[in-house]
């Protein structure tokens, strides 16, 4: 079984508003979107950046953030119910449906796994080398209820 871990943190673009940040395995989720799509990302952006890996580096651990606490506040189990695609990073700009990260979720009465990574404004990169992932429902559902705030982003 995965591990998961809930935060909220300050959302980059407005650091009073807080997102929802994701860790799994003990991993920041913006990482592994990030080691899956890098060469997606610089055979697209290649001349972009002078060849920069630094900066092409910088640019794809960048493109997602969290999903609004505030979006999601009427729907606290977003992240917990069953779907075909639901968001679970969102853009860096605030409007998660700009860019977001999405996933397959799939719930039983002990688990909840996440499968089917997908960028859906990129259907061509198919589904992203992420995952599945795994996690104990009981566990899954304290996370959730109880997610760390941090004082800088995750």
């Amino acid at each position: 079984m995965n591990t998961i871990e809930f935060l909220h943190h300050p959302w980059a673009e407005n650091p009073a508003s807080l997102v929802w940040g994701i860790r799994v395995d003990g991993r920041d989720l913006r990482d592994h979107t990030a080691e899956a799509t890098y060469e997606l990302w610089r055979r697209e952006l290649e001349g972009e950046f002078e060849d920069d890996e630094a900066e092409i580096a910088e640019t794809v651990r960048n493109q997602h953030d969290g999903l609004g606490v505030a979006d999601f506040a009427d729907r606290p189990d977003h992240f917990l119910t069953a779907a075909d695609s639901a968001p679970l990073l969102g853009c860096p700009c605030g409007i998660w449906q700009c860019w977001p990260l999405t996933a397959r979720i799939a719930v039983t009465a002990s688990t909840v796994a996440w499968s089917s990574f997908r960028q859906p404004h990129r259907e061509q990169w198919g589904e992203l080398a992420i995952g599945p992932f795994t996690f104990e429902r009981r566990s899954f559902e304290a996370a959730l209820a109880a997610p760390t705030v941090t004082s800088r982003r995750a």
